[in-house]
């Protein structure tokens, strides 16, 4: 008997580019390019679908499909090595949308023979790594604008994000959560027609910890989108909860308050 033995294809990556488009519902705005890069050692067959992305108050994303609502071409393809496809993406669902939505294009990765000589019945057994990314497509009208307000502002202990491990390498155990640590958690909502994107803004939070001394930190985009993500906050009365680590512990008898910078 022939023994197999596994061979993991690791050399196979794209790169979707770019990561956020914004569209507008009608005019020359209401197309966009994504460009899908092939930096792997082999061709990359793919192919594309939209999901309407809408978001709750705790950051839960819910999906459902949407392709209806775009003109995708081409909807599939093949990358050679160091290639690029552009795939242009255009709106064609309702013009007279009353607020923004947001939709993600999914680029897939397509499986393809890996060894096509190998006898049946022994040699190698191929796995491949396919790659699946998301680009994320906001449709807004013509002239909408957010309006952020910040609904409340308190200290509490924030429990960092936890990183995104392969199960695969935890054998299917779910991986421990960071620490709590002092922090402060934020309610904002907007009320306006277009959504907004928080990490792009400079989080200031101003309080007095439990020493009575005078606490100030400054958040640039870099340190909100690690805790936050985008920060995605949906238009027409959208709420989230943010928490941010403050590394002091703010006292809760005395005023917090936050503000945005540029």
């Amino acid at each position: 008997m022939i023994a197999g033995f596994l061979v993991v294809t690791s050399a196979w990556a794209m790169r979707v580019s770019p990561m956020v488009s914004e569209l507008t519902t009608s005019g020359a705005g209401s197309a966009a390019r994504i460009e899908v890069g092939n930096v792997g050692s082999a061709a990359l067959p793919f192919e594309t679908r939209i999901t309407r992305m809408d978001i709750d108050a705790d950051g839960n994303i819910v999906e459902t499909l949407a392709d209806e609502d775009f003109l995708v071409f081409p909807p599939q393809g093949v990358v050679p090595v160091s290639g690029r496809q552009v795939v242009r993406v255009q709106w064609i669902g309702d013009p007279a949308i009353d607020v923004s939505r947001a939709y993600y294009l999914w680029v897939k990765q397509l499986p393809v023979a890996t060894d096509p000589d190998v006898a049946e019945g022994g040699g190698a057994v191929a796995v491949q790594v396919l790659y699946t990314m998301k680009a994320l497509i906001v449709v807004a009208p013509p002239g909408a604008q957010p309006k952020v307000e910040i609904v409340s502002v308190r200290p509490a202990m924030v429990t960092p994000p936890a990183p995104e491990i392969d199960p695969s390498l935890t054998g299917g155990q779910p991986v421990a959560a960071p620490p709590a640590e002092p922090g402060v958690e934020i309610v904002v909502a907007n009320s306006g027609k277009r959504y907004a994107l928080m990490s792009g803004a400079t989080w200031i939070v101003e309080g007095t910890d439990k020493a009575g001394q005078p606490f100030r930190r400054e958040y640039n985009s870099d340190e909100v989108s690690q805790t936050v993500g985008v920060g995605y906050l949906a238009p027409g009365g959208g709420r989230r909860t943010f928490k941010l680590p403050t590394g002091v512990e703010l006292d809760p008898a005395k005023p917090v308050t936050l503000r945005f910078g540029r």
